[in-house]
């Protein structure tokens, strides 16, 4: 009888526990990426000035981080490396449809070692191996993937690519030497390369522009510090932190 008593009152107390609300003024961030260093800086300076409020961010693929949400994981703000995987939450009724806008744009670039002869896409065919971003979830392989359609280098390709879960990882197989070249964001390649260089920016007219929509979540609607957070994004200060970082903004 002891014993059950208390595997009952432990049992209740789990319950109680599990209920509980989330820390007041804590946020959750799911980011791209690719914008690692830049989100990091903009929550910080945020918390910074903003006492009592604190932030977990949570960087991957934005098609990972969509199917996260839709499957429960915590979120109060989403930030999309295109506009795609907004839609797909928005459809599913977990974004606040009022509160989303664009924060930045970015530029797609290949990249390879600095003695390679790679100009144009043209040229990318006569490489053995090339990394892109998995098109399913990764959004830069999706540009990778619509860039090759429209240069008609496609078939070409189709067994030459290396598929990888987000733009970074990308950018590892190339400056790892894994792979002969990557398809990475201009910002990526300027950040974090090390062994490779820009090889050639993949003119704008062979894919969409690269976006980035940011917006509150329909449970980030509900915190007053998410939305203070999210109008930050919007002024001066956040946009000298995000051109700092090679983004393009309004």
């Amino acid at each position: 009888m002891k014993y059950a008593l208390r595997a009952i009152c432990f049992a209740f107390l789990i319950t109680m526990l599990s209920a509980l609300p989330a820390r007041a003024g804590e946020i959750n961030v799911s980011a791209a990426a690719s914008l690692r260093e830049a989100v990091t800086e903009l929550t910080g300076t945020f918390a910074k000035n903003t006492p009592g409020t604190t932030f977990k961010n949570n960087l991957a693929a934005s098609g990972s981080l969509a199917k996260q949400i839709v499957n429960g994981a915590p979120a109060d703000i989403f930030f999309s490396a295109n506009p795609e995987w907004m839609e797909y939450l928005k459809g599913k009724k977990l974004m606040d449809e009022t509160n989303i806008t664009t924060l930045a744009y970015n530029v797609l670039v290949f990249v390879g070692k600095p003695e390679l002869k790679v100009k144009t896409m043209r040229d990318v065919v006569t490489l053995e191996k090339i990394a892109i971003g998995s098109p399913k979830s990764v959004p830069a392989g999706q540009y990778a993937a619509d860039a090759f359609r429209k240069a008609g280098i496609e078939k070409q390709l189709e067994n030459k690519l290396v598929m990888a879960r987000d733009v970074r990882e990308c950018l590892m197989y190339a400056d790892r030497g894994d792979v002969s070249g990557a398809f990475v964001y201009k910002t990526d390649a300027e950040q974090m390369a090390r062994n490779v260089k820009i090889l050639f920016i993949v003119p704008q007219e062979l894919y969409p522009r690269v976006t980035y929509p940011v917006g509150l979540t329909a449970a980030g609607s509900r915190k007053a510090e998410a939305g203070a957070f999210y109008r930050f994004l919007q002024s001066s200060d956040a946009k000298k932190i995000l051109v700092k970082y090679g983004f393009i903004v309004k």
